[in-house]
């Protein structure tokens, strides 16, 4: 296992991350202690997940994978060993969560005790902010939607609630997660200005079909020293090339849930064609393919892996193993020309 130390921080996290949105929904407990058992074994010591988790987020699961992961915490004495990093939800449609999804001081709060609860722990490593309080063009959205009036809850009340968490011994560090090079860098400034803590990570997209995190973010990653934590590294699983020509296999989270449609496009699906013909041709197994390229990218921490099952887990971690020559990375990025961020 290769492993980074976050910028600005203490923190020496695993170039591999166990992301955990499947645990309560397509995992069971049993599942998920196995995941967790078998990830440590082979040196990822870095845990993702979120109060909003399981996904697709409902109000009977809501809750169960941190309380899954803090019962193995419990019983593995091993809170010591890894580092975790959970979110706080913004404003969404989710009024299970809570009455009111602010990012202000009130709502920060009730979120990380809440977190705390069903983890288990007295400290979170890495609280991060899971999307923006203000209304901007995150998951998938293109254009900017230019809102009519200001957000009630600023930037600095935010991030002045965050901390107060740090100063009170419940988070070590904090990060950003679908954010945006103003809403990132304005973080910086704000930190800096009134002497309160980084952002020392940003947890967003990143895949062949999603590259968008390299206009912009990568740049203010380079300078700034806040490195990515890249999630869906394989496009939902979109880039394994097993949803290729209509195939929707049994169990597989998009066959599942049709919400997830984000991969799905004309464009996309003829991208993802590509990618898959070119590892073939190169011998490689496609998926692992799509995370050895996310694993190479100079701006990524921690590349955040997710299964459904302890093979695909090997599978993934595997892709560590596998180095990308520079003539595959040329077709690779001739492929990502051709088809140029199909899927922001």
């Amino acid at each position: 296992m290769q492993y980074t130390k976050l910028p600005h921080s203490s923190l020496e996290i695993s170039k591999l991350c166990l992301g955990t949105m499947t645990f309560g929904e397509q995992n069971t407990q049993a599942d998920a202690f196995s995941q967790l058992d078998y990830a440590l074994e082979r040196g990822i010591n870095f845990i993702d997940t979120a109060e909003m988790y399981p996904v697709p987020p409902k109000a009977e699961t809501q809750g169960k994978t941190e309380a899954f992961i803090g019962n193995w915490l419990e019983k593995s004495g091993k809170r010591e060993k890894v580092v975790l990093a959970t979110k706080v939800a913004g404003p969404r449609n989710v009024p299970y969560i809570r009455d009111n999804m602010a990012l202000d001081h009130r709502h920060i709060h009730q979120a990380i005790d809440d977190s705390l609860s069903r983890l288990k722990t007295d400290y979170i490593d890495l609280y991060q902010l899971h999307w923006p309080q203000r209304q901007t063009n995150t998951f998938g959205q293109l254009n900017y939607p230019y809102p009519d009036k200001q957000e009630e809850v600023t930037l600095i009340e935010t991030l002045e609630a965050l901390s107060d968490l740090v100063r009170m011994g419940k988070v070590r560090y904090i990060g950003v997660s679908n954010e945006t090079p103003w809403g990132l860098m304005t973080y910086l400034r704000l930190a800096e200005k009134h002497d309160l803590p980084r952002m020392v990570s940003i947890q967003n997209p990143y895949n062949l079909l999603n590259r968008s995190f390299e206009v912009g973010l990568s740049e203010i990653s380079h300078h700034e020293g806040v490195k990515l934590l890249a999630y869906s590294p394989m496009a939902f699983g979109v880039l394994s090339g097993k949803y290729l020509n209509g195939a929707r296999p049994a169990g597989a989270r998009c066959s599942l849930f049709e919400r997830f449609q984000r991969y799905f496009t004309p464009q996309g699906l003829q991208a993802t064609e590509a990618y898959v013909n070119l590892a073939r041709e190169f011998g490689l197994d496609p998926a692992q393919m799509a995370l050895a390229f996310v694993n190479q990218r100079p701006f990524v921490a921690a590349n955040i892996i997710g299964a459904t099952n302890l093979q695909q887990l090997k599978s993934n971690i595997d892709s560590l193993e596998l180095e990308l020559s520079e003539e595959l990375l040329l077709k690779i990025q001739e492929i990502g020309t051709r088809y140029s961020n199909p899927c922001p």
